[in-house]
């Protein structure tokens, strides 16, 4: 069995939570909240957190969101940028390697590589001998 034990709400919440229910019981359907509310609303999402506010008060979690500045408003999208290029330093350079081989007989084998990992010297030495025979 799983439950959750509901964490206490703060006394200025609750204050809050009042004030909304008086004014939304004077008013008639969904008026629009008075900026003092959402003013408050949004001094106490700073203090414990949007959903901490939003659920108690049955406010819109978006909007209080926005209002606390967590996302940008419609006019703040319209003026960022679509796309940023971003352009690098050249990129690392991979590191060089040049082995040479020389037999007793006077033949050589030059071997020059570029990437991140090195070759097996030993292997490629190993193979080189027994060619050699």
């Amino acid at each position: 069995m799983n439950h959750k034990i509901a964490a206490p709400v703060p006394e200025a919440i609750t204050q809050l939570q009042r004030q909304l229910e008086q004014f939304r019981s004077s008013r008639p359907g969904r008026t629009k909240l008075p900026e003092s509310l959402w003013q408050a609303a949004v001094e106490l999402a700073r203090q414990y957190g949007i959903y901490a506010v939003a659920h108690p008060l049955r406010l819109d979690y978006t909007r209080l969101k926005q209002r606390l500045g967590g996302m940008p408003s419609q006019s703040r999208k319209q003026n960022q940028p679509a796309f940023v290029e971003l352009i690098g330093g050249g990129g690392a350079a991979l590191p060089e390697c040049v082995i040479e081989f020389e037999s007793r007989a006077g033949d050589k084998m030059r071997i020059q590589w570029k990437a991140a990992v090195p070759p097996d010297w030993t292997g490629l030495l190993r193979a080189w001998h027994e060619t050699q025979g």
